[in-house]
């Protein structure tokens, strides 16, 4: 006959927090469980639990979508509060950085930020803002490697001026990463070039919030990351599109959605002709389109949740 296991102690009731140790020591509240099973489960959830919007709350949210998920090369300046820590003149985010570095501080004290990178845990802002404060602090001239984020530390949202504009600035190539590229070190100049042959050209559009015009052999496309709620956006998006009215002009038509960091990027498929330029018209007519019928009340007609289905359909999760 199998022994029977003893029964593991319930976490005892200590006076005061549960200080911290190492997860195969004794758990400092003498439940006689190793710490990893005990008090240290709550801090393991919290930094692997996933955070459907990490970046909500930040100025240009959207924006932080795209230049994650969609954008090849892309730079914004970062304002933090309180201002600059002393020999530091910039903060700068990236989309990708030389090496896939997390950040790197450079000779002159600057700061890069990288925000595509594999991240530790489920809670992608924190990790950010912990590479960022280990950046700042680093020696110039050196890189900052990954690592797992404390679950009690700051976010983005704790160390970001909310009222600071986000301005992203969208580059051809990736020159960004050093003052001189001629005089890159091997493994950054070989690493440069082959992003450079990756990336597909890219325009922010001037008419709309958060949407992207891009290039690719065969066609173009425009993706709009909208913060709207996602049931809210289909249901207008529904009504347009049964309508006739989901395009943005002859020869494009909307052909479905991306899912990612808790919103909704809607895609349009593009005539090769069509550049970013001419996409600025008919993407401002759409939005004002798009805000009646995201006023409307009545429920979907059965052309609309034909068309609200054939939508779900053909979305894709990105994150």
């Amino acid at each position: 006959m199998a022994k029977k296991r003893p029964q593991a102690k319930a976490p005892q009731k200590t006076s005061g927090e549960v200080p911290v140790v190492g997860a195969r020591e004794p758990c400092p509240c003498n439940s006689g469980r190793r710490y990893k099973a005990c008090h240290g489960r709550a801090a393991a959830h919290a930094v692997t639990e996933l955070v459907q919007r990490p970046f909500e709350g930040l100025a240009g949210e959207g924006d932080w979508v795209a230049l994650r998920e969609l954008v090849p090369a892309a730079t914004v300046e970062l304002t933090l509060k309180g201002g600059l820590p002393e020999g530091v003149p910039s903060v700068t985010l990236a989309t990708v950085l030389p090496m896939a570095w997390p950040a790197l501080r450079r000779e002159d004290g600057s700061v890069l930020l990288g925000l595509q990178n594999d991240t530790p845990s489920g809670d992608l802002s924190r990790d950010l803002a912990d590479t960022l404060q280990r950046a700042l602090t680093a020696e110039p001239g050196t890189p900052v490697t990954a690592q797992k984020a404390s679950a009690e530390g700051p976010r983005l949202q704790d160390l970001l001026d909310p009222a600071a504009p986000f301005e992203p600035v969208v580059h051809t190539g990736f020159e960004f990463w050093v003052p001189d590229a001629s005089s890159a070190a091997p493994e950054v100049a070989a690493s440069l070039e082959r992003a450079n042959e990756a990336a597909i050209p890219t325009v922010k559009l001037a008419s709309a919030d958060a949407a992207y015009w891009c290039e690719t052999p065969e066609k173009n496309h425009l993706r709009w990351v909208m913060e709207i709620p996602e049931e809210q956006l289909l249901d207008a998006l529904a009504r347009l599109h049964a309508a006739g009215t989901s395009s943005l002009g002859v020869g494009t038509r909307l052909v479905g959605s991306f899912r990612a960091h808790g919103l909704t990027v809607p895609v349009w498929d593009l005539p090769s002709v069509m550049g970013a330029e001419e996409c600025e018209k008919p993407a401002a007519e759409f939005a004002e389109r798009l805000k009646g019928a995201l006023a409307a009340d009545a429920p979907l007609s059965a052309d609309e949740r034909r068309a609200r289905g054939g939508l779900t359909n053909r979305q894709v999760t990105l994150s």
